[in-house]
């Protein structure tokens, strides 16, 4: 399963949204209200959970300085990614794709497309106003 959200214009270089994005504290900036619970396990795992959903714990798999992060499931159950791909427009803006990958059955893939869609968008429209 493939979501992926439009271009997000964020007023910021590259620079300082990669090195925004990879202090993965900064991740609760940018939650839904619904958030339940947000703890940093290290620096390079969080967990978050939204109000009715399980608890997902995120770390990151891959860094590319200023163009990307790639942050991935800790747990095999529910395989997939979250990547931030960052663009430089100018010095002082950037645009931000975020898109998430996921290998999941039929019917695991239409109870969640439409929870992960609104959380994609909702991080994605935070990620506008860091």
């Amino acid at each position: 399963m493939h979501i992926e959200t439009p271009n997000t214009l964020v007023p910021k270089g590259d620079k300082d949204v990669f090195e925004f994005l990879t202090d993965l504290k900064n991740f609760e900036k940018l939650m839904p209200d619904n958030i339940d619970k947000f703890e940093i396990i290290n620096e390079d795992r969080f967990l978050f959970a939204l109000k009715g959903m399980p608890e997902i714990v995120l770390q990151r798999k891959n860094q590319t300085p200023y163009n990307q992060i790639v942050l991935g499931a800790a747990s095999e159950k529910l395989p997939f990614t979250l990547t931030a791909n960052i663009n430089s427009i100018s010095e002082n803006s950037s645009e931000v794709t975020l898109s998430f990958e996921g290998e999941f059955n039929a019917m695991m893939a239409m109870m969640i497309k439409k929870p992960i869609t609104n959380f994609m968008g909702t991080l994605s429209d935070n990620l506008s106003k860091i």
